[in-house]
């Protein structure tokens, strides 16, 4: 029986190819086709979804600021007697150093995680990912509504960062793939609104939850609206992103494959089968399987370099994240310090209201706008070059003239001109970055894009004005050369206009997913990434 075996191993072309390690049957994947596709599911709820969830985002960045919760430090007059401090900073006896590290270091999180989050999409499914990140922000959001000190509270909003990353990450490709041809940066308008709206929200419910109950019930009030969008990315059947091949883990190729001499092949189809034997195959494993991890890291690795090198290759990309870069460093400033220096200048009352009502407004209208008019005028990378270098110029006109002005009503009118044309810039910005890259680096090019703007954008730029006026101590100057860095930004975009640019939304990717798979704007499911799509 023995030699039955052994010869028709010897001569079965399958005993020369390499097998992989058998899993147990409850460590198989089930098959995606024993899924069905939620017939509630369309792309507009998918827009609306992930709305919501980059609202709950910015939601959280103005609860941080907020006074409600912020709080203030404890005071003492002359005379002695001493009002205690409330909120964060009071509770935990922070000094303005402390608590400007607290209301940045979410962004420490975000900087990191961001391009790590791009890189395992291409092993891991994206919508999985964004399910992961969203259970890590609502962790770390309640985690900061139980925090016990400084140190706590900065480690949970470090993971609030990490948890936003895959969000930022992946979710721009998923609508970009679902909005129809004709709304693509009216959707991505919509999406980015969220951004100004979600932060004057989170002033308001940072304020009446921080004063009317506590500050901690704010974060917690948070974690709750997300948990419900955390558990769904998990439950629901997840959605593929064009350009990109099914990712569901395959368990045998992490363990690697093992060539198989002959002889080991008919021994584990022999009757009897040596302890001795059996224990070395089982040490084979286990080094293979650790090889096989260390191998796949190593790929990953390789892989970012060699897409980051192909990213940076790309001229309309590198030009539009620069310009991108000069417009985020003085809209960073403005939400800093453009309160303040509106109250030194004009004398306001309730600037932080004023500013708060400004933004909010000429957020939502100016970037629906921007989405819009690049839609009806043709959605191209030369239009959406056009648009960003004339609405930034037009902006830095009002704005600059706006600082100029004595009167304050002079002021709010111009300034929110100003802010409106300068808001339209948000969706042909990232419909640049999502449209000049293959479609596999689309992840990759928004989260170097978020990298890049915070990292030499908003982060220096406030306390670089806060240098300047410490300098020069006068509020309209330091106004006034801080709004003059939109000039920059539409030169920089201005040259855009002249690249020779191609919509790469429908290149063929790196995975071999060809275009007409591509073109079709329903969801992709998993069990249907890899069949073929017929042609209208």
């Amino acid at each position: 029986m023995g030699e039955e075996v052994k010869s028709s191993a010897a001569t079965s072309p399958q005993a020369e190819m390499p097998i992989a390690i058998p899993l147990r049957d409850d460590d198989r994947e089930p098959s995606p086709r024993a899924e069905e596709h939620p017939s509630w599911f369309s792309p507009k709820r998918l827009l609306v979804m992930f709305c919501v969830i980059n609202m709950l985002n910015y939601v959280d960045r103005g609860v941080i600021a907020s006074n409600g919760v912020n709080g203030s430090q404890s005071t003492c007059t002359e005379s002695g007697v001493c009002i205690a401090g409330g909120g964060i900073q009071g509770d935990f006896d922070l000094s303005n150093f402390e608590d400007g590290v607290l209301s940045s270091a979410f962004m420490v999180g975000l900087l990191v995680a961001s391009p790590i989050f791009a890189i395992l999409a291409k092993s891991v499914n994206p919508f999985r990912l964004i399910g992961a990140g969203l259970s890590v922000w609502t962790f770390a959001t309640a985690g900061c509504g139980c925090a016990f000190d400084f140190w706590s509270i900065t480690i949970f909003r470090m993971l609030v960062g990490v948890g936003e990353a895959s969000f930022i990450s992946l979710a721009a490709p998923f609508i970009d793939d679902n909005a129809p041809v004709s709304q693509k940066t009216a959707w991505l308008g919509a999406f980015y609104m969220c951004i100004p709206s979600g932060i004057a929200l989170g002033y308001v419910y940072g304020g009446v939850v921080g004063n009317g109950l506590h500050w901690r019930y704010a974060f917690w009030g948070e974690a709750l609206l997300m948990l419900p969008f955390a558990i769904f990315g998990f439950l629901i059947q997840p959605l593929q992103l064009k350009g990109f091949t099914s990712s569901k883990p395959n368990k045998e190729k992490v363990l690697g494959e093992i060539d198989v001499a002959d002889g080991e092949h008919n021994s584990k189809h022999a009757a009897s089968v040596s302890y001795d034997d059996t224990r070395r195959n089982n040490t084979e494993s286990r080094n293979c399987s650790w090889s096989g991890i260390f191998q796949k890291f190593l790929t990953q690795n390789i892989r970012f370099l060699r897409d980051m090198k192909l990213l940076l290759g790309e001229k309309v990309f590198v030009i539009n994240v620069l310009g991108y870069i000069a417009y985020n460093f003085v809209i960073g400033a403005y939400s800093y310090w453009g309160p303040k220096a509106g109250q030194a200048i004009y004398h306001m009352n309730n600037a932080d209201l004023m500013f708060g009502g400004i933004t909010i407004v000429c957020g939502i209208f100016g970037t629906l706008a921007g989405g819009y008019i690049l839609d009806r005028i043709q959605s191209t990378i030369s239009n959406a070059f056009k648009i960003l270098s004339g609405a930034s110029f037009l902006g830095a006109i009002f704005c600059f003239g706006a600082f100029c002005f004595k009167s304050l009503y002079g002021f709010i009118t111009l300034f929110a001109v100003g802010e409106l044309l300068v808001f339209a810039t948000q969706a042909p910005v990232n419909y640049v970055c999502l449209h000049s890259v293959n479609p596999s680096l689309r992840p990759l090019s928004m989260a170097m894009s978020t990298v890049s703007i915070h990292i030499f954008g908003d982060v220096p730029s406030s306390p670089l004005v806060g240098v300047l006026q410490d300098h020069i101590n006068n509020w309209r100057i330091s106004a006034l050369i801080l709004t003059s860095v939109l000039f920059i930004a539409s030169a920089i975009w201005f040259i855009g206009v002249f690249l020779h640019a191609v919509d790469r939304f429908n290149e063929s990717s790196e995975h071999g997913v060809p275009p007409i798979q591509r073109s079709n704007h329903t969801p992709l499911l998993d069990n249907n990434a890899e069949a073929p799509q017929e042609s209208a």
